[in-house]
């Protein structure tokens, strides 16, 4: 307390007492009642800097950044060189959103302070959220090599690596910190989250439960959690809505709030989307033909990206947008703030419980309408969400509607719009053209492969003598997953010769180029791909699809129905065999239908996006009609 004693004669000590009490109720965690007494000292002694750093201190403990981040920067100009209100300024910065102004205050900690490991921490996340990774690590270095201890260090080295798939390096990262701390649960979330991405799906159940079972208040495991329990064939749908009320009920019931939009249900409506993923990303080319189409005079659009990744596809629909913010790395708080500031009529999430996603906020309700849609199979469990919109095929009336929180609104016979890449390459022949055996061939995400399909896949081969299985997915390039997955494939009875594996393909066109090596696409099951099926099918492969008792069963049934090809949809794991057997044995037809299949999608439902987009402007329109009715 230097400064204190400082400005203790001058003062004539009358508010020393009021500071330490402040001191005194600050440590007791009466934070309300410490923050009155250090409001009193810089009035009475406003060159004290402690009074305004603990001050700041206790706003950002309140989720208060930018109140935090003013009485930090006056605790700065009354010390320069004090680092721990130059490090307390960047977080402060941090969690506004204001990446400049955080990067500033933490460099300048750090040159202060150069040994201080939590500066170039926090410094690592404010480069890594400005897509600056290399020199985040550098700094995530800097702060584990001064401070090994430090299980939070590790932890937030881990996220980064995590975030550039350096899956092996982040693992080390979360054991280290486990090592230093076994009761980090933010750590253990980690390594749940890095079990799912390396496909483990089983194991990172297992561990976002053990996070669950230690702090039920761990939402962010809990959300995950749910959304890797949609890859399990062993977890029913049941099951999952149970797991998805608990969800709600922990976020606890929707509040009652009122308004000062005008009524009127007719007027231009202001929507809202909110979503992670407004990026090169499936969420945004599904969203952007809606975007694109949505009838202007209508509704104002806004959008919420929440990454810090930004494209060439962000730059495009921000030009879609009348209003574009990036909330990546922003507290919730802050968050929500900031969308009640804008009043939009609809809020539309688009991320569900994706990794990451803002359900805490939805659960506060910040706009009068609020859908979620596109990006999650599954209802979110919210009492505050209100709708959800699907198609009948993916929720069929009835059975579908008592699995789900929100209210189903079926807007259209496919709840999709798919926009084809300007750069996909043209359809090449069938790689079975020459007489040689078929492909078969999967691209999905591998999280959505189990033992149980992999099985599946093994009585396909068996039914058609000489094909192959063509397996393409990230997790391919790591030679310790591709073992994983060789060991997995002879379990289930499929012999290694008979499959080829490819890892990562760059660029968008680069990858569609690789469907010329299939013959037939395998959808997976009970979680069905949805823009691999597009994309196979837009590449001219048919795609046989298991329909399931589920939305994320019943997503390739959805699209392949608006193509116009329900035959391959199968009921039954039999059915499955049966129908990519007959498709095989049809050389003649196959050809045709690869010739085909481009020309039938473009003028399919799925390629009509007026229609899609006036489908669902209609269906925001009767949602907003019916909140009016039910608040006149």
């Amino acid at each position: 307390m230097a400064d204190s004693n400082r400005l203790s004669a001058a003062s004539g000590g009358s508010w020393q007492a009021v500071f330490s009490e402040g001191v005194r109720l600050h440590k007791e965690g009466r934070l309300r009642e410490a923050a009155e007494c250090y409001r009193r000292v810089r009035g009475l002694a406003p060159a004290c800097r402690e009074a305004w750093h603990f001050g700041g201190m206790i706003a950002l403990l309140n989720h208060q950044p930018t109140e935090a981040a003013a009485l930090f920067r006056e605790a700065l100009r009354l010390s320069p060189r004090a680092g721990e209100s130059a490090l307390c300024l960047g977080v402060a910065c941090l969690a506004m959103g204001d990446l400049p102004a955080a990067e500033a205050a933490l460099r300048h900690a750090v040159s202060v302070a150069p040994t201080n490991a939590m500066a170039w921490d926090n410094l690592a996340s404010v480069l890594r959220q400005q897509g600056r990774v290399d020199e985040a690590v550098a700094a995530h270095e800097r702060a584990v090599k001064l401070q090994p201890a430090n299980a939070a260090a590790w932890y937030s080295y881990g996220t980064t690596l995590l975030g550039i798939e350096r899956v092996d390096e982040a693992g080390a990262c979360f054991e280290r910190a486990l090592k230093v701390d076994p009761d980090h649960l933010d750590a253990k979330t980690g390594l749940a989250t890095l079990c799912h991405r390396r496909h483990q799906v089983e194991r990172a159940v297992q561990l976002f439960g053990e996070v669950l079972a230690r702090d039920p208040s761990k939402h962010s495991a809990r959300s995950y959690r749910l959304f890797a329990m949609n890859c399990l064939p062993s977890v029913s749908r049941e099951q999952l809505y149970a797991e998805h009320m608990a969800f709600g009920r922990a976020m606890g019931a929707a509040p009652a709030r009122d308004f000062a939009c005008s009524r009127d249900p007719g007027r231009r409506l202001r929507v809202a989307f909110l979503s992670p993923d407004l990026r090169d990303h499936s969420v945004a080319y599904f969203l952007e033909p809606l975007l694109r189409c949505l009838d202007r005079e209508a509704f104002e659009v806004v959008l919420y990206h929440d990454h810090y990744l930004s494209d060439a596809m962000s730059a495009h629909l921000r030009g879609l947008s009348s209003l574009w913010r990036n909330f990546g790395g922003q507290l919730n708080a802050v968050v929500e703030t900031t969308i009640r500031g804008d009043a939009p009529d609809i809020l539309v999430d688009l991320a569900g419980h994706t990794g990451l996603n803002r359900l805490e906020v939805f659960a506060h309700r910040v706009a009068p309408v609020q859908v979620t849609y596109l990006g999650y199979p599954n209802t979110t469990g919210l009492a505050a969400m209100d709708y959800r919109f699907v198609d009948a095929i993916t929720d069929p009336p009835g059975e579908a509607d008592r699995l789900a929180t929100e209210r189903l609104v079926r807007f259209s016979p496919t709840a999709w719009s798919y926009s084809a890449p300007p750069d996909a390459p043209a359809v090449s022949p069938s790689p079975g053209a020459d007489g040689a055996g078929v492909v078969f061939g999967s691209f999905n995400n591998f999280t959505k492969v189990n033992d149980d399909l992999l099985a599946l896949w093994g009585r396909v081969l068996a039914a058609v003598p000489d094909s192959r299985l063509f397996l393409k997915a990230r997790a391919l390039d790591e030679p310790q997953l591709r073992t994983w997955v060789v060991d997995r494939l002879r379990r289930a009875g499929i012999e290694p010769d008979r499959v080829d594996l490819r890892g990562f393909v760059g660029g968008k066109a680069s990858h569609l180029d690789v469907y010329s090596k299939v013959d037939i696409a395998l959808d997976t099951s009970p979680y069905n791909g949805t823009t691999t099926t597009c994309e196979a099918l837009w590449m001219g492969v048919p795609v046989v699809s298991l329909a399931g008792d589920r939305h994320a069963a019943r997503v390739g049934a959805s699209l392949l129905t608006a193509l116009g090809r329900p035959e391959w949809i199968a009921r039954t794991a039999d059915d499955y065999v049966a129908i990519a057997a007959r498709l095989a044995g049809g050389r003649s037809a196959l050809a045709t239908e690869r010739h085909g299949l481009r020309e039938l999608m473009r003028s399919s439902l799925l390629c009509d996006h007026a229609t899609q987009a006036a489908r669902v402007g209609a269906a925001l329109r009767d949602c907003w009609r019916q909140w009016c009715a039910s608040k006149g």
